[in-house]
């Protein structure tokens, strides 16, 4: 069994790097496999328990996957053996759906296990399906497997139901090696959206209009190798955001691009603290009292889910009564009844909580129940009295490399157990 156990009451001060972005290298390394020729060099990428999963999946399938240092993986997809990704590693995460398009681009067909992750909600691929069958793909569900093939895939309008980062990747991804012009519209604008359209521009594709509401894709023949860095992970440099408020700290967050970071640091601002950016930093302080807010997630440039749950920790302990309304995923609140196990005042209503701020939190064994809700409970360990254990860690590596070092180094009491 893992643990984290963290002292808390530590001030953080000092500076961090913040790795890779995640949420799009999750998406990079699946659709390096649309390379028929040369090999991809993709740089900055997070050294996470989610890219190690995707690093076997590609080898499982036929790639040549050479780590040349720990942010940095060659991908050599030329001579592809299998289109079924069906491994243990395609069930337990979410990411892997990105095979599907990638492999249905290239190949025309493609067996993709249905996927996992965390459990923060119900996450149909309806809207994925909806764009595969508009592309000319019939796509079957056999044996808790996706099957998807076409003789040809057309370019064609589609319009999604909603607004969804996955299905706007992985039509994408299957749009890029299409016969004519794609234009996809109610599309998402997340950093990541934009991130994967430039590696696969980089590749040979030709996508416009990614971080706005339509992406037009003019079909290309074929992709080829290139190199390639992964943008910043928004969500990394969020929590560690958070984190510098919670302990009244200053902290330089570096490695950033600051407008990917606005919605929070404007809902910081409001709070009190202080933010002051640089061309690829923000640095987050306090002086003076902080006050509660609401807060709202909603697709980017809204405030991120993905950090809804370190922020209401925040709130925890911030005066004054805090209301937070999650609109993207129904189930996001599992780390609320950790939270009140260390004495936290929580009322939780479908969708929204209500969070009046007390004046500690007191550290006791708790669980994270998912990736983010993982960081959310190290946030409060970090100003929580006495000491706090968090089991169930692998979440948190899922999406957080070296986590515990890199709040060391800011000044944390805060180690790993391994029994």
């Amino acid at each position: 069994m893992k643990k984290l156990v963290i002292s808390g009451g530590k001030v953080l001060k000092g500076s961090v790097e913040i790795n890779g972005a995640k949420n799009a290298a999750v998406a990079i390394l699946p659709a390096a496999i649309m390379a028929s020729e040369g090999k991809c060099v993709i740089e900055n990428i997070p050294d996470i328990e989610d890219v190690h999963c995707l690093e076997r999946i590609l080898k499982s399938l036929g790639c040549s996957v050479n780590k040349i240092c720990n942010n940095t993986l060659e991908i050599d997809a030329t001579d592809v053996t299998s289109i079924n990704a069906c491994t243990d590693d395609v069930r337990k995460m979410r990411a892997s759906y990105y095979f599907i398009g990638a492999l249905l681009s290239r190949f025309k067909k493609a067996r993709v296990e249905l996927p996992g992750g965390c459990p923060i909600g119900v996450r149909p691929i309806d809207q994925h399906i909806k764009g595969f069958e508009a592309l000319g793909a019939k796509v079957t569900i056999e044996h808790g497997a996706v099957i998807v093939e076409a003789e040809h895939l057309y370019g064609t309008n589609i319009f999604f139901d909603v607004v969804s980062v996955g299905a706007t990747i992985n039509v994408m991804l299957a749009a890029t090696l299409a016969e004519g012009t794609t234009i996809l519209e109610n599309v998402a604008k997340e950093p990541h959206v934009v991130d994967v359209a430039n590696f696969l521009n980089s590749m040979g594709a030709d996508i416009k209009g990614a971080g706005t509401d339509v992406i037009r894709i003019k079909g290309v023949k074929k992709l080829v190798g290139c190199d390639y860095s992964v943008i910043p992970d928004q969500i990394e440099a969020g929590t560690f955001m958070i984190a510098a408020v919670a302990t009244k700290g200053d902290v330089t967050i570096k490695n950033v691009i600051p407008k990917h970071l606005e919605s929070i640091s404007a809902k910081l601002s409001e709070m009190g603290a202080k933010i002051e950016e640089g061309d690829d930093s923000v640095r987050v302080y306090v002086e003076g009292d902080l006050r509660g807010v609401n807060v709202k997630t909603a697709p980017y440039p809204g405030f991120p889910t993905d950090v809804q749950q370190p922020m209401s920790t925040l709130l925890c302990i911030v005066p004054g009564r805090s209301i937070v309304s999650e609109s993207i995923w129904e189930n996001r609140f599992k780390h609320m009844d950790e939270l009140k196990k260390m004495g936290a005042n929580i009322k939780v209503e479908g969708r929204t909580s209500i969070i009046e701020g007390v004046e500690k939190l007191t550290g006791t064994q708790v669980i994270a129940t998912d990736l983010r809700a993982g960081a959310a409970m190290v946030i409060a360990g970090l100003v929580a009295k006495g000491q706090t254990e968090i089991l169930e860690i692998e979440h948190i590596d899922r999406g957080y490399p070296n986590i515990e070092d890199k709040f060391t180094a800011l000044g944390a009491d805060i180690y790993r157990v391994e029994e």
